[in-house]
């Protein structure tokens, strides 16, 4: 394995991150931040681990990620996916776990946009006969 650090987008509703891996001891930084320390108290570790704890590979990268968009558990899911996204770019032999546990597909789900006439998407006014 090489030294040079293996770069990846991850998305996710209106987050994006860009997620660069390289051989290391698995520390993890967001943000120039430690993980810990960006992601406050929210508890999002197993979430983070778990590209890792598929392919077999945990404590062997060290992780960093700069996020911007989408809030803090939605930038989570666009880590995972740039990490999963970067691991199969570094060894083609992973995609086949990461693509059965649905790490590398991306969640297309996102906020439906507001219609005129309409209060939201698809909440209307309320009707009143007379």
């Amino acid at each position: 394995m090489s030294q040079e650090p293996i770069y990846a987008t991850g998305k996710r509703k209106t987050a994006v991150a860009r997620v660069w891996i390289k051989p290391g001891s698995g520390k993890f930084s967001v943000n120039k931040q430690s993980f810990d320390n960006y992601f406050g108290g929210i508890f999002f570790e197993p979430k983070i681990a778990r590209p890792f704890s598929v392919t077999e590979t945990a404590n062997k990268f060290d992780v960093t990620a700069t996020v911007k968009g989408g809030g803090k558990s939605a930038q989570v899911d666009a880590i995972v996916h740039g990490i999963s996204k970067a691991l199969q770019d570094m060894d083609g032999e992973l995609r086949h776990s990461l693509k059965k546990a649905g790490l590398l597909t991306r969640d297309p789900r996102c906020k439906e946009r507001k219609k005129y006439g309409l209060r939201g998407a698809r909440a209307r006014f309320q009707f009143s006969k007379r």
